[in-house]
């Protein structure tokens, strides 16, 4: 991974410029159950964080256009991915360093887990669970939407309720990196809390202490 300035740490401040190379979205690999591996994210140039904070908002209305591998790559580390390879350390903080977060995408042809450590995405249903991640219209046709899910068992001895507290908090810190890596690449997107969460970590068949927090509506903005 390149070095990154100390102004674009932890960001991905990427241009859209940078993301036109992006090879297509692989459709066989969710009906093979194989694993998709992530190209290299680009972390070196771009926008300022003071520009990506200015043009930083929410939009509900997304094109149905897909989003490229290149572009999940950047979304993806920006959001939560490893920025210091010694310590395995991301680009977002979390509670007593229990990184309980997980991100699991719901894109048209299944539902993935972004896999932080080997950068690449892990098959977890082939089931379009998109109308599933919120209350709104717009999620069941948008792109891709980002669901944060926490592993409660990961947090150590705490009440159920410091727990969520925690886990809230922490996926509050992965969503604004979404919003700052979109903001600089000319994306759209939305942090959502209207959603049935226990309906969702059913429908995504979570095990033991996981339960879901957020979720985030990502795509190309509608013209």
């Amino acid at each position: 991974m390149a070095m990154i300035t100390r102004r674009e740490a932890g960001i991905g401040l990427i241009t859209a410029a940078s993301l036109t190379a992006a090879g297509a979205w692989p459709a066989a690999a969710a009906a093979a159950a194989q694993a998709i591996e992530l190209p290299q994210p680009v972390t070196g140039g771009g926008k300022t964080l003071a520009e990506a904070l200015s043009a930083r908002r929410s939009t509900r209305e997304f094109a149905s256009e897909a989003l490229s591998l290149t572009v999940l790559s950047g979304l993806l580390w920006s959001a939560y991915g490893i920025n210091r390879p010694q310590s395995g350390d991301r680009t977002a903080p979390s509670w007593r360093h229990s990184i309980e977060q997980k991100i699991y995408l719901a894109l048209p042809d299944g539902v993935w887990l972004y896999d932080p450590v080997e950068h690449r995405l892990l098959p977890h249903l082939a089931a379009d669970l998109r109308a599933l991640t919120g209350t709104q219209d717009f999620v069941g046709t948008a792109p891709l939407n980002l669901v944060y899910v926490a592993d409660g068992a990961r947090m150590g001895d705490v009440s159920a309720e410091e727990k969520r507290l925690y886990a809230f908090t922490d996926t509050g810190f992965i969503g604004q990196n979404v919003y700052l890596f979109c903001a600089a690449a000319g994306l759209a997107t939305v942090f959502r809390g209207s959603l049935e969460r226990e309906k969702l970590g059913k429908a995504l068949q979570l095990p033991g202490e996981q339960f879901v927090t957020f979720a985030q509506t990502v795509g190309y903005p509608r013209t």
